[in-house]
Parts: structure tokens; sequence; C-alpha cells
């Protein structure tokens, strides 16, 4: 007997092509999907041999995963929906001198809704994907709490925080209780040669080259006039050099600034306004409190005061204790109980208790006052 209709997201990876199998062999009829977000045409600089989630190796090698197991998969362009929000936002936050996260802003606005409008069509309970996390249904407060992925190494919820509460209630993760060396070891007990020893994708999906540089050039045709040569300058003002641009540049960033100072110096603050990058030795990258909006809470509905966790600030942190008090309906303030390196407006923090999420935020300054 089904257990149940589920679309599940094949990029045509190891990953997803285990969930998809799994989910078959546990019962649930299955209907693959590769959501076709970009082309090569539109994003440029592929250069050789093209790579990622949208190619027609991908494509095929997912198509083969539902041939060999006897489900039924399909291919859907969601290109225009897709480039509209992620890849213009994408720009318009380097423009806006911040560093945004792609994966965070898809799942968050794209790919969930995209995922259940086609799953609607195709009478379908579920989605699913391949993502290394878990779920659980907290029956007391009528909550889908996200909880970490078990293996750490892994863990992909820092990417999760942003979807919507009905959208998880349809969601099943099937690899969120394994770790990746099993993983690997049942793509190829279940036939999946082709996929088992493919190694994962780091790189921005649709910046194949990973050099987006290169690709906000191409995507911003007068970005010489609106963001040419500017100020490096240390933060008592002094100017120690002249920068390529500001959207090409990082929180954090060490290399590639062209600065001899003779100590190592970082990208500490980038000021779109003024076309200024501020740099300075290491010490200069640590602090204690933000503010974050867009806040999408999880396991509660809101928060009435102020509330103690541990928090991430991007994906491969380490979490570590805060304190986040409510800042108007959309906001929060958070402080750690140590400084953090490199806090970047345009990522995102990311709250955790224990295993599960409590919520996450976009990043939008550092607080370097009282003041909020």
């Amino acid at each position: 007997m089904s257990r149940g209709r589920v679309l599940v997201a094949m990029s045509g990876g190891v990953d997803s092509s285990v969930a998809a199998v799994l989910l078959h062999e546990q019962g649930y009829e299955v209907v693959g999907i590769t959501m076709k977000t970009w082309d090569y045409a539109s994003s440029g600089g592929a250069g050789g041999k093209q790579v990622g989630c949208c190619t027609l190796e991908s494509m095929n090698d997912a198509r083969a995963v539902g041939i060999r197991h006897g489900f039924t998969h399909f291919i859907i362009d969601i290109r225009e929906e897709f480039g509209d929000w992620v890849i213009e936002r994408f720009t318009s936050e380097y423009m806006a001198g911040r560093t945004p996260n792609p994966c965070v802003l898809c799942n968050t606005y794209i790919k969930w809704a995209a995922l259940l409008r086609r799953a609607d069509q195709l009478d379908c309970e579920f989605i699913a994907t391949g993502h290394y996390a878990r779920l659980r249904r907290d029956a007391s407060a009528g909550r889908h709490v996200l909880m970490r992925g078990l293996d750490t190494s892994k863990d992909q919820s820092y990417a999760l925080w942003g979807v919507a509460q009905e959208h998880l209630a349809r969601t099943i993760f099937p690899l969120g209780t394994y770790e990746k060396p099993e993983i690997r070891r049942m793509a190829a007990e279940f036939g999946l040669e082709h996929v088992a020893a493919k190694p994962d994708s780091y790189e921005i999906c649709f910046v194949p080259d990973n050099d987006y540089r290169r690709f906000l050039r191409d995507r911003v045709p007068d970005l010489a006039e609106r963001a040419g040569p500017g100020p490096f300058v240390r933060s008592d003002g002094t100017r120690v050099g002249t920068h390529e641009g500001y959207p090409f540049y990082t929180i954090g960033q060490r290399h590639g600034l062209g600065l001899a100072t003779g100590e190592p110096i970082y990208v500490t603050g980038i000021d779109p306004d003024t076309n200024t990058v501020t740099v300075g030795p290491a010490d200069e990258l640590f602090a204690q409190r933000l503010v974050a909006d867009g806040v999408n809470w999880i396991r509660s509905a809101g928060l009435d005061g102020e509330i103690e966790a541990t928090g991430k600030i991007r994906y491969k942190d380490h979490d570590e204790p805060c304190r986040v008090a409510p800042v108007g309906p959309d906001a929060i303030d958070v402080r750690f109980a140590v400084p953090r390196r490199a806090v970047t407006p345009g990522q995102a923090v990311v709250l955790y208790d224990g295993e599960d999420v409590l919520g996450g935020a976009w990043i939008r300054r550092v607080v370097e006052s009282e003041a909020v």
C-alpha cells in the first residue's frame, strides 16, 4: 500500500538520487522532478565543460534514476521565476554593499513554492529534497520544527531557516538521519553507479565558473560608472590604496586586495554610498552584536521578549551562545557572548536551541554602540 505520492526534487547528484530511491523503497509513490533554473547562455563564463545542476548531463542522470527504479521523472522550466527573483536579488545585494546567500534566497522564496505548485498539479501530497536536515511535529505548539541533520559535517539546516510553516508541513527530508558516507554506499547498492562518486557541488549554480565579479560585470552594464575604482581606507579614514569597485569585496576578505601594508589586512567595512572599502587588521573584524530583519520563526510563532539561544552567522560557521530580542515585528537584535569574526550583512543569522532551529533572519548591520 502506498504511503502517499511525493514529488522529489532531483538535481542529478548523489543526495537527491538516493533520497528518491529511499522513498520509493519505503513505499511512497515517487515522482521525480528536475528544475531548470538558469542556462549557460544567460549566465556566461562557462568556458569548457559545463558543470552544475542545470546541465543536460545532470538532467539525464536524474532521469536515469527514475528509469532504473520505475518511477516517473519530469523536467520543469522555472528560469523566469528563478531569474526574476534570485539572480536579480543576488545582483542587487552586491550593489547594495552586501554579500548575498543565493541558496537561502532560493529555498525561502522560490524552490519550495515552485515545488508545491507542481506537486498540486501532479496530485502529490508531499515534496522531498536531498537536504541533510530533519523535521518533527510539535503537536502541543501546532508547529513543524526544523532540526539539524544527524551528520554535523553536512547539516544544511542553516540554508532552510526561511521555509514557511505551511511548506514544512508537506516536506520530507529522507537523508536527515544518515551520514554522507552511508549515502554513497547506498547509491552503489541501489545501482546508481553513475552518481555514487559524483563530487559535491559548492559553486553558485548560476555562476558556473565561480567568478562572481565576471558575473556582475555581465549583469550590470553600467557597473563601471556606478561602482568604479574607489578608496581603500583604514578605520581612521587614512587612505591606503585604490580598490576596483565596492561590489567586488566582502567582509573578511584578505586575498586579492593588492595592498602592501606589512601585515595581514582584511576588508572590515563596505560603504556603497561613497564607494569606500575599509580595511584593517584581524582584530577589527570581530563584533558581538548585530541587527537582522526578515525574520522567520519556526519552532514558535514569534518572540514575546528576550531569549537565550545559539546562533550561526554563515553556513560553515559553528553556533555560539547569544541573547535575542525582538526589534519591531520583523527584526531581531542578537548579542553574542563572545565576539564573532566577519559578521557580514547579506548573510543570515540562524538561531538554535540544541538540535532545533528556532528561526533566522537576514543580517543588516553590525551594531558598534549600544544604540540599536
